[in-house]
């Protein structure tokens, strides 16, 4: 058959049956379609279709225009290579091995071929993921793919070297190879001309990497780039992205004039630049309380326009910069109880477990939870019942009437668990159901079986003394506490080990006051560091004889007394053993202070802040431990 057409029709034919002709056959990946070769008759201009040839030579196909590109012929029609389709279509790194075999890729696309290894990689599952990466390194075509990286080096475009480094470091390429050593000298000398993007993608790698002399000097030579370019920024995130590419390695000075020019561009921040500068701040070991002040009353401000994911990463940035700021945690906790019908349990569960790290109470929030557990106690899954017990019973949660309420749904919760929890499961969730008060006879009976005692006996050593000290406290919890429980067994002596006492020096400032407060009334006595039941160490006791009692006492309800004689415990335990901001203590002081007071003592906290000024620590002791003669004395 032959046709009259002009060279550009010939042409024009033959790229639209060789595609037609390839996406027959693309479902088989096999290399199939073909061109044809050209041959005219100088006075005919008669057309004959030949030989075939690889497609290769047209690896180039062009995308038709879509429906967009129709509607507007004045706009350019994206492209995209037939090697780039079928590096989409590869579902493991050893597909897109098979395709470097088949075709031979450019410089962007050796840069584009390990970026997409990589992610592959990420979206499997941790087996899946050593299992490919092992057939990867396997492959006889990754080698040569490296070797073909390294020669294309020079015409890479500096994002395509950048994130072709960072794919290297990802899928586990030994960091002091050939490749990635070259990668990194590229990095260097193209370092000047990275831009914002590029630096991020670089500092990112970086924080991947062991360090060694190709890695120390790019990380200085980004510095030195960070300190020229940042005087002149003039927008806020790209401040930002200069600020994540120093690190936390950079020097203490430098940090200094990023803060000073973050806050002078404050009153520009958006709520996401807000977010990102907590976030990056975060990420470079940044303490800046002037600036963390800045972000925090902008985000209260707009609370409500704050995404779940985004503000969970924002109190993590606080978390990890310790920043502790009562007012901020409750405003934050008070919008999520007042917002609670529309988060889910586990989102609830992880913001509560990450305020109880931060040692802070919202009381709303927690009430409000409580509630929706009481509701629906078996939606909760083993992973969520532990976490809840453990964040209520260290903030030691008053729930009132509703407490007992929720601890039985709690126990229900959990029955259907039982027999699948492991030995430290069932420890530390009998420990933190002692700390509020509560002792659930099916944990308990199943703790203290002889295979579960055994099974704890013979964990790591490094181990071992955690479960002693939680095991003594299960004992002191089930001593003094009396709870009506079945016949259980007792706990072997190898378990509870020796009283962990925290043993500490006194406090002058303390021990000056009281003996201020008490040194002039008669039928006082004073005692420093004393230990009770072989497990609690008190600061100090006053003992109030019968004389003094009726002058000291200020409840309507007294607590047990020895005899005539009134015993007041006087503790100054560390800030940590208090809820943030408040007088509210922690569960192992609470548990502390309701057994001090079976053992017949009242008790007063003193703070680390109360002992600053010994005359106004003096003025507190005396209007506790003599609240009548304090109120004479004042009428006076």
């Amino acid at each position: 058959m032959s046709v009259w057409l002009s060279p550009q029709g010939i042409l024009k034919r033959c790229l639209l049956l060789c595609r037609r002709r390839f996406s027959w056959n693309l479902s088989a990946r096999r290399d199939f379609s073909l061109h044809y070769e050209l041959f005219s008759d100088q006075d005919t201009r008669r057309v004959a279709f030949l030989k075939p040839i690889s497609v290769r030579f047209y690896s180039e196909v062009l995308e038709e225009p879509g429906e967009h590109a129709a509607s507007n012929p004045g706009r350019p029609t994206k492209r995209r290579s037939l090697y780039m389709d079928l590096l989409l279509r590869c579902s493991s790194p050893s597909d897109v091995l098979d395709l470097t075999c088949q075709y031979a890729p450019t410089a962007d696309q050796v840069g584009k071929s390990l970026s997409q290894m990589w992610t592959l990689t990420k979206a499997m599952s941790e087996e899946q993921r050593r299992l490919e990466l092992r057939l990867m390194f396997d492959h006889p075509a990754f080698e040569k793919l490296l070797q073909v990286a390294i020669k294309s080096l020079k015409n890479m475009r500096d994002d395509g070297v950048v994130y072709s480094l960072l794919a290297l470091v990802k899928l586990g390429v030994p960091q002091q190879s050939r490749v990635v050593q070259i990668f990194l000298l590229a990095c260097q000398e193209k370092l000047n001309s990275f831009d914002g993007k590029c630096l991020t993608i670089l500092a990112t790698t970086l924080e991947h990497m062991q360090r060694s002399e190709n890695v120390d000097a790019l990380k200085s030579g980004m510095r030195l780039i960070v300190e020229t370019r940042f005087p002149q920024m003039r927008n806020v995130s790209g401040l930002q992205t200069l600020m994540r590419v120093m690190g936390k390695d950079a020097p203490k000075a430098l940090k200094w004039k990023m803060e000073k020019k973050a806050l002078s561009m404050s009153d520009e921040f958006s709520l996401p630049n807000t977010q990102y500068m907590l976030i990056t701040m975060a990420a470079i070991g940044l303490q800046s309380k002037p600036l963390m002040d800045v972000c925090s009353k902008k985000i209260l401000e707009e609370l409500y326009g704050i995404p779940y994911n985004r503000l969970l990463a924002v109190l993590h940035a606080y978390k990890d910069l310790r920043y502790k700021d009562s007012t901020f945690l409750m405003g934050v906790s008070d919008h999520l109880a007042s917002t609670l019908d529309i988060w889910t349990v586990k989102q609830v569960i992880l913001l509560l477990s990450l305020f109880e790290e931060m040692d802070f109470y919202p009381p709303a929030l927690m009430e409000a939870f409580a509630e929706k557990v009481m509701e629906n106690p078996k939606a909760l899954a083993l992973r969520d019942i532990l976490c809840v017990i453990k964040v209520y019973s260290s903030l030691n949660v008053d729930l009132a009437e509703n407490r007992q309420q929720f601890l039985e749904s709690l126990d229900e919760a959990l029955e259907d668990y039982l027999p699948k929890m492991s030995a430290f499961e069932l420890l530390k969730t009998v420990y933190c159901f002692c700390l509020l008060g509560h002792f659930p006879h099916g944990p308990l009976e199943k703790l203290l079986q002889d295979s579960t005692l055994e099974m704890l006996e013979s964990s790591d050593p490094k181990f071992l003394m955690w479960h002693q000290k939680m095991m003594q406290t299960i004992s002191s919890c089930l001593t003094l506490d009396h709870p009506v429980l079945p016949e259980l067994s007792s706990i072997p002596p190898s378990l509870l080990g020796e009283p962990h006492v925290a043993s500490k020096p006194g406090h002058p400032t303390l021990l000056q006051a009281l003996l201020s407060v008490t040194a002039s009334q008669e039928d006082v006595t004073l005692e420093e560091s004393v230990l009770v039941e072989n497990v609690y160490l008190l600061d100090c006791v006053v003992t109030l004889g019968q004389s003094r009692v009726a002058d000291s006492s200020c409840s309507t309800e007294p607590p047990p007394v020895d005899g005539d004689k009134r015993r007041i415990a006087v503790l100054c335990p560390p800030q940590r053993h208090f809820c943030l901001g408040t007088s509210h203590p922690r569960g192992p002081l609470a548990v502390k202070i309701r057994h001090l007071k079976i053992l017949g003592y009242d008790t007063i906290l003193v703070s680390e802040r109360q002992l600053q000024s010994e005359e106004t620590l003096t003025d507190f002791l005396r209007q506790h431990i003599f609240p009548k003669h304090h109120i004479d004395s004042n009428e006076i």
